[in-house]
């Protein structure tokens, strides 16, 4: 004897699909859970309403899809980079920190922070290989919403070589190239000797570059040095400073570049007695980093090492 409840309706016609999906979910316990997921399936459900792919399209996306997974390991996370030039990285980041208190805004971590970088001393540079490009001094001070200075606070930096890799990209790199660890002194100031960034292109062998091409989109990145700026009892800050023209950073592919950011570069042809050591030409850049009230958290790495 079949004791099977009949539903109330079995499927006729496309637009049953999505009502049934969703009932389907309706006894999900979690309710921020239950947000996420119905409103997912409703989005995708009307994207491929209005797109109505092929049957081939659909294949093709799928096979997207596990390419991202494929070509992600400890030294490349292609659904970072694929999530960043769509916009969507940028996005997040602004919903979640939108500097409305008065801290420095926020900017992507990107796919190639390592962690347990070298600790620095006031001033060391962390150019630990021969590089091309002119020196740059970063400078400035670590404060609170309110202007006070904060003692103490972890700068974590990192870049690209002015060649445009980082150095768990290079096997030509020594080892956490261009990147250290500072601790603000106690009047909350940082001075940190490292090369001139320059522009380059995100990686392009991959999901994303195609992608990138069938746009016609470019590749590049404005210059930029990466900073996560910490301290007890305050918000961590993960952010970028730019140092690039306007159309560099206008047309980021990552859609990162934010006016609040962009530094100020100096330009040194002749001495400065500041620095009586630093050989020109040589820029300097002063920028102050705020931080609002909150937890200190501390982001996993993407890539836990050096290109092997």
């Amino acid at each position: 004897m079949n004791t099977r409840v009949p539903p109330q309706r079995l499927i006729a016609t496309e637009d049953d699909v999505t009502p049934m999906v969703l009932a389907a979910m309706d006894q999900t316990t979690d309710p921020r859970f239950k947000e996420i997921i119905t409103s997912l399936v409703r989005h995708l459900h009307a994207f491929i309403q209005e797109v109505r792919p092929t049957e081939e399209e659909y294949e093709r996306g799928l096979q997207i899809l596990n390419a991202i997974g494929q070509q992600t390991d400890d030294t490349h996370n292609e659904a970072v980079l694929i999530c960043d030039v769509l916009g969507a990285s940028t996005l997040i980041d602004l919903i979640n920190n939108d500097g409305m208190q008065g801290e420095t805004m926020s900017a992507l971590l990107g796919p190639f922070y390592r962690g347990n970088a070298p600790h620095c001393g006031h001033g060391e540079s962390i150019a630990r290989s021969s590089t091309s490009g002119d020196p740059l001094i970063l400078k400035g001070r670590v404060l609170d919403v309110n202007g006070a200075p904060i003692a103490g606070a972890k700068l974590d930096v990192w870049q690209a070589s002015p060649d445009g890799l980082y150095e768990n990209q290079d096997r030509e790199q020594d080892d956490f190239n261009l990147r250290g660890l500072f601790t603000t002194n106690k009047d909350g100031e940082y001075l940190i000797r490292t090369t001139k960034p320059a522009g380059y292109p995100v990686p392009v062998h991959t999901t994303t570059g195609a992608l990138l091409r069938a746009q016609n989109r470019t590749p590049m990145r404005p210059a930029h040095v990466h900073f996560i700026v910490s301290a007890p009892e305050h918000k961590t800050l993960v952010t970028q400073i730019f140092s690039d023209t306007d159309e560099a950073m206008i047309s980021d592919v990552v859609f990162g570049a934010k006016e609040q950011i962009a530094g100020d570069l100096q330009r040194h042809d002749t001495p400065m007695a500041d620095y009586p050591d630093q050989v020109p030409p040589f820029y300097t850049c002063t920028y102050d980093f705020i931080l609002k009230p909150g937890v200190p958290t501390f982001p996993e790495p993407p890539i836990k090492g050096k290109v092997s």
